[in-house]
């Protein structure tokens, strides 16, 4: 898929962007037959694109093998209904490696992670990213987080990048992405994508709309997709009863609960995976598994977010 198709398939998504966790069988390895259900599931409950192995699928646990293994399998599993994306990261050389992977089985188009552990310059950032849309012919995603920090002139330079189609916001500062959004209006015009990458990005989306940023990612489509359809339905709609019905009473308590532990923004996902029903096995360490009272918390919060829909017709 060339730059320009993939773009025009996310700017204007049917359905909720789906970042599918990544299954492990009882010994710990990848389950291949479990994670293409898992996929195949998201897929018909209406996702419109599917992002395999990034921060929800634990990109950082996975083996070069199993991450192919993955993006292999989620690429049979969405059988060209909707694109799919794969992680890239690390290091450059390790990133270029990972995203000739992604190539190479099947995928659509890739989100660059932020680099290991460094702390790099704006123009150590911009040729890292650079090198990785080079690499291969899928258009790329620049995931802005953590030590992947950039300003406004560095996200022009990404925009006039041949090959980096958008940029995706995992920081959740206002101001810059607003500043962001201006520089490139005005400096590289054309068709620049933005997504709210924040974890739980319903929680933020209205004030990102307001800057312009429409596209966000939903790890609640994991566990609950009739919800995060529903909010998805309502805020294209306007339908603002149900986006604040669904605020009040589902995400804000989901965030709440989120925050009880490090890492729940991935290991509580995967149990509302497992609760409804799909058993994806435990999240790898470094990160651990929500106490057990967190996920009969996940279960209760879940029933009742689809009390709401219920009211709601």
């Amino acid at each position: 898929m060339t730059p320009a198709p993939l773009a025009a398939r996310l700017r204007d998504p049917s359905g909720p962007l789906f970042f599918p966790v990544t299954a492990y069988g009882p010994d710990g390895s990848v389950d291949l037959d479990v994670y293409r259900a898992h996929v195949r599931e998201g897929v018909a409950a209406g996702a419109a694109a599917v992002f395999a192995c990034c921060g929800t699928g634990e990109f950082h646990a996975l083996l070069p093998e199993e991450f192919e293994a993955c993006v292999r399998a989620a690429v049979e599993a969405a059988g060209g209904r909707v694109p799919v994306v794969a992680g890239a990261g690390y290091g450059t050389a390790l990133a270029v490696r990972y995203a000739r992977t992604a190539e190479e089985a099947g995928a659509d188009g890739l989100l660059a992670m932020p680099p290991y552990l460094v702390r790099a310059g704006q123009e150590g950032l911009l040729r890292h990213y650079r090198e990785i849309a080079s690499a291969t012919a899928l258009p790329v995603i620049v995931y802005q987080r953590d030590n992947a920090v950039f300003t406004p002139s560095t996200v022009v330079g990404l925009a006039r990048t041949e090959g980096v189609i958008g940029l995706k916001d995992g920081l959740g500062d206002l101001d810059l992405m607003q500043r962001i959004v201006s520089a490139v209006r005005t400096e590289a015009p054309g068709d620049f994508l933005y997504f709210n990458g924040l974890p739980t990005a319903e929680q933020t989306q209205l004030a990102y709309r307001a800057l312009g940023v429409t596209l966000y990612s939903s790890a609640v489509f994991c566990f609950a997709p009739e919800i995060a359809l529903a909010f998805h339905r309502a805020l294209r709609s306007g339908d603002e009863a149900t986006v604040r019905r669904l605020l009040d009473g589902f995400y804000r308590p989901f965030v709440e609960l989120r925050a009880q532990g490090r890492g729940y923004a991935v290991s509580l996902v995967k149990a509302g995976v497992r609760l409804r029903g799909l058993d994806v096995g435990e999240v790898r360490p470094p990160l651990h598994e929500p106490a057990e009272d967190h996920v009969k918390q996940l279960a209760r919060l879940i029933e009742r977010g689809h009390a709401l829909l219920e009211g709601e017709a």
